[in-house]
């Protein structure tokens, strides 16, 4: 891929955040395939089947077991509080709300973090690097791409050992994923915009956003630093 990537030259006025757009929409245009004959469906139907307290419960747990994560990303961007409460969520929801099942941390009002590597990386100063749509995995950016890798070994559903037990946990939680946001996907692809720059635009600014706790970025000044 990165060969590929090195072949694709910027176009003239590209945005400089998406040098790639060519390869890029092209990606997600494959993704987009992949995503109408076989998730959308799939979690339609997951949607019509199911209750939503079961989905609701299906959410939780796989919420549930990517805190121990969250919570270890939380501590090595030295956020004492998150990494605490983090690490009490996932005791309590482990113990008193069935294995995850049930949100008793949020009802208690102990809030839900987003930590990953990706941000790890950002707070220590790594730069995103340019967009970058993967495969199956949709936007991302250099930096978050590569920082998937450590994610996946953090990931205790995916270094479950027996592998028929890991593809139908992984399954299942790629279509609750979709099931949850079917409606917002409906909404955006019947408005009359760009899919791709939208999609791209509230990625990156979603992904400054939480590396940065939701503050703005220091200023430039005209010389180019912060």
């Amino acid at each position: 891929m990165i060969g590929l990537l090195a072949g694709c030259a910027a176009a003239p006025g590209a945005d400089p955040r998406d040098p790639w757009e060519a390869y890029n929409r092209s990606m997600a245009d494959f993704n987009d395939g992949v995503d109408r004959v076989l998730l959308k469906p799939a979690a339609t139907v997951y949607r019509e089947v199911l209750p939503r307290p079961v989905r609701t419960g299906v959410n939780n747990f796989f919420a549930n077991l990517a805190e121990p994560w969250v919570a270890a990303n939380a501590a090595l961007q030295f956020k004492g509080q998150a990494t605490l409460e983090t690490l009490m969520r996932f005791s309590v929801n482990t113990v008193l709300g069935l294995a995850g099942v049930l949100d008793i941390a949020t009802e208690a009002g102990i809030e839900r973090r987003n930590e990953d590597f990706g941000q790890t990386l950002g707070y220590w100063g790594v730069g995103s690097g340019p967009y970058l749509v993967l495969p199956f995995f949709g936007p991302s950016t250099v930096r978050d791409g590569a920082a998937l890798v450590v994610d996946y070994r953090g990931d205790p559903l995916l270094r479950e050992p027996n592998l028929t037990t890991r593809d139908t946990a992984s399954l299942l939680r790629a279509v609750d994923f979709r099931a949850s946001v079917l409606r917002a996907g409906e909404i955006l692809d019947d408005a009359s915009l760009d899919k791709y720059s939208f999609t791209r635009d509230v990625f990156l600014q979603r992904r400054q956003s939480l590396i940065l706790d939701g503050q703005e970025p220091p200023p430039v000044d005209e010389a180019g630093t912060k």
